[in-house]
């Protein structure tokens, strides 16, 4: 399971799941307390964050490279510095990831099912 890794991410994710957060609420698909509570559980947890600065050129790099959009290859990034097993809930871009000439990214991704 996740939570017995240790979880490293850049601070872009706390954006994203803010946003995920609102349109939840927005839609009806959670209460605003739950949604409170969902980043209480993240505030909580055992993820480090990671500044996006040292990162994002790579990012950007890397987005060209794999024709990917660059909010996901941020995440890439951090995994490349780190030498970190990026865990994706996105299959097409494990796949897109697997298919690289570039034995790097090759073995970068794991599909987030495979965790279940």
């Amino acid at each position: 399971m996740l939570k017995d890794h240790d979880l490293a991410a850049p601070d872009l994710i706390l954006a994203e799941c803010a946003n995920i957060f609102w349109k939840k609420v927005r839609r009806g698909e959670l209460t605003i307390e739950e949604a409170r509570f969902a980043a209480l559980m993240i505030e909580g947890s055992n993820l480090q964050l990671r500044d996006m600065l040292p990162i994002w050129l790579s990012a950007i790099e890397l987005a060209a490279r794999i024709d990917h959009p660059a909010y996901d290859c941020l995440y890439l990034a951090l995994a490349l510095k780190e030498r970190l097993q990026f865990v994706t809930a996105d299959e097409s871009l494990v796949r897109k990831l697997q298919r690289s000439a570039d034995p790097d990214l090759m073995k970068l991704a794991l599909p987030l099912q495979a965790f279940a």
